[in-house]
């Protein structure tokens, strides 16, 4: 796509939501500052102003993604593990290699009430690139703050696949009944 230099803060958003809106895959905050020749920082800023346009950007780990209004992929099941941050990675691996998709990852504080924030994890590349980023910005998990208790939202095919999953998690000690 072809390079946006010296447009207008607004012509550069309308651009950077067409992009947003055609990728299939999340774009980093850097590579469209490279592409539009602004600065990382420009473009954090042109998101939040979108979000609050009520665009539906969604910043992820690996990017940022634009959520269409098409339907899930599947049925969606909320779970509640409790786990070690060392076993975040056992956790995440177990549910991809079922070919079951995290969506999200949420607490329910006692004085920030419910927090959640987007995963999207389907794939061990996805779990390794999400572990590598916590690692190098030194960030700690949402999951910290309740001492490993957290919720996630799974997407499968099939309600059997959640059935079989919520299965593999309790049987590696994760998975809380509610």
């Amino acid at each position: 796509m072809p390079a946006k230099k010296g447009k207008s803060g607004l012509e550069r958003r309308e651009f950077l939501l067409e992009m947003l809106k055609k990728s299939s895959e999340p774009l980093k905050a850097a590579l469209l500052a490279q592409i539009t020749g602004v600065s990382r920082q420009v473009i954090v800023q042109d998101m939040a102003l979108l979000r609050a346009k009520e665009e539906p950007i969604l910043s992820t780990s690996q990017g940022y993604v634009y959520i269409n209004d098409s339907p899930s992929q599947g049925v969606q099941r909320v779970i509640f593990s409790r786990h070690s941050a060392q076993d975040t990675k056992r956790e995440l691996t177990l549910l991809v290699d079922l070919g079951i998709k995290v969506l999200d990852v949420g607490v329910d504080h006692s004085v920030y009430g419910k927090i959640f924030r987007p995963l999207n994890v389907k794939s061990r590349l996805d779990v390794q690139n999400f572990l590598s980023q916590m690692t190098q910005k030194e960030a700690t998990l949402l999951s910290s703050l309740t001492d490993g208790l957290h919720l996630h939202t799974l997407e499968a095919p099939s309600v059997e696949l959640l059935d079989k999953a919520c299965k593999v998690l309790a049987e590696e000690g994760f998975l809380v009944e509610w």
